[in-house]
């Protein structure tokens, strides 16, 4: 039987609610926060190679500003649909606000598989889709970013494209550049290095030997590939890796940066000489860290039983349901939610933003220390809170967030812990006096 929660959207939803009433939150957080306060579809025209004309439809969803602009990547997959985007967006706002940077969540993307274009035909679709959701993004406004199957080139096309549609420049306005064109270094590595130091910082706190420790990573793109290699000079061995082509295994360690450049020129790390492939699934070996690095929905409850990791750091948007969530707190299992693992990216976009608004450039030295710093005091934070209150570390970076979101809601005067009939009440005995 299917989990009935499978629906991303209805899984963020969960959690904001699960949160909300551990922290004892005022009913209206929840009324505000369970749906985003703008979700725009687009559609517009773009010439083919051969001449013809195609239509394509984009989202782009923005959760809550109260804290800063929306903030949020843009993907390109065959999978994206409204609830995708919405959900995203949702755990984008948490994401900010659990590193307490000033950002809220947005989150986009289209249908589509860039591999089905010519990159002249993608550059077109990419314009296309920047013009289209201009009116509602700035750099002050919405701050788009690289996601899924985009990239820094995508993004300076869309920076050329909305100066071409607003008549201003504002390189700040998509983060993820190149870092010859207003980007910053440490960006590329930034989500991969978050996920490694979080399972350090887990690793630390359960006295475990990093030097005597295995790591599998679930997904060897961007994230899962620096997640890896950050983690092996850390001293860890990672003894499996699996992608779209397949999963390898070598109980020695394989070599990360040998595997990275293997991926790059045979896009997919099937027949890797370091390694043997396998057909064991690697969300279940036998490995004290699990870095699921892929998509959403990967640990469920038909799974979650079988997983033997004593660390999950999730480098992936929801890979866990709430029935795993559940399963994995019970067993003992420490997870380090996406909403804190993996905020290095959004961490570093704003590192980025701050560049680009000051016109300055920082070592990329500087980038990766104010990155580190930024996480692991937002993990000791929440460590403290989950033990604090008895709830796994998923649900203490909710409510760490929620906390934060909340009190800045307040002070905007987007609600009010006053019961409305007190008011009333109130007002009234004001009159009479």
């Amino acid at each position: 039987m299917a989990e009935k929660t499978l629906n991303v959207f209805e899984i963020a939803r969960l959690q904001v609610k699960n949160a909300c009433d551990k922290l004892g939150a005022d009913s209206a957080v929840y009324e505000i926060l369970k749906n985003p306060m703008r979700v725009m579809e687009v559609s517009f025209p773009v010439k083919m190679d051969d001449g013809t004309t195609k239509s394509f439809t984009g989202y782009r969803s923005q959760h809550n500003n109260a804290c800063g602009p929306f903030k949020g990547g843009l993907r390109f997959h065959p999978a994206v649909c409204m609830d995708e985007v919405k959900a995203l967006s949702t755990w984008m706002t948490f994401k900010c606000s659990v590193v307490g940077i000033p950002y809220g969540g947005g989150k986009g993307g289209m249908a589509i598989d860039p591999r089905d274009y010519s990159e002249a035909e993608l550059e077109r679709i990419s314009r296309g889709f920047a013009r289209a959701i201009a009116p509602i993004i700035g750099e002050k406004e919405d701050i788009p970013a690289p996601d899924v199957n985009t990239n820094g080139q995508i993004m300076s096309w869309m920076v050329d494209e909305y100066a071409q549609a607003t008549g201003e420049f504002q390189p700040g306005v998509f983060t993820g550049k190149p870092v010859d064109f207003y980007g910053s270094l440490a960006r590329t590595e930034a989500t991969g290095y978050g996920v490694a130091i979080m399972a350090m910082e887990a690793a630390k706190k359960l006295d475990i030997d990093l030097n005597n420790v295995t790591v599998a990573v679930q997904g060897f793109g961007n994230v899962g590939s620096y997640a890896g290699m950050y983690i092996e000079e850390a001293g860890a061995k990672v003894v499996a890796v699996g992608d779209h082509t397949g999963t390898i295994v070598n109980k020695n360690g394989i070599d990360m940066k040998a595997l990275m450049e293997y991926s790059k020129i045979n896009r997919g790390i099937k027949g890797f000489p370091g390694a043997e492939l396998t057909e064991e699934d690697i969300l279940t070996m036998d490995v004290d860290i699990l870095m699921p690095c892929a998509l959403e929905n990967q640990l469920t409850s038909k799974n979650a039983e079988d997983v033997k990791a004593k660390i999950i750091s999730e480098g992936a948007n929801g890979p866990t349901t709430p029935e795993a969530d559940e399963i994995f707190f019970k067993k003992g299992i420490t997870l380090i939610p996406d909403i804190l693992a993996n905020s290095g990216g959004v961490t570093v976009s704003y590192f980025e933003w701050v560049q680009n608004l000051s016109r300055y450039n920082w070592s990329f030295e500087e980038v990766q220390t104010k990155q580190k710093k930024l996480m692991v005091d937002a993990f000791e934070d929440i460590w403290s809170l989950a033990k604090e209150y008895e709830v796994d570390m998923r649900t203490a970076a909710y409510m760490m967030s929620i906390k934060r979101i909340a009190d800045a809601m307040k002070m905007r005067g987007w609600y009010s812990d006053t019961p409305q009939t007190e008011i009333v009440e109130e007002k009234a005995m004001l009159a009479t006096e």
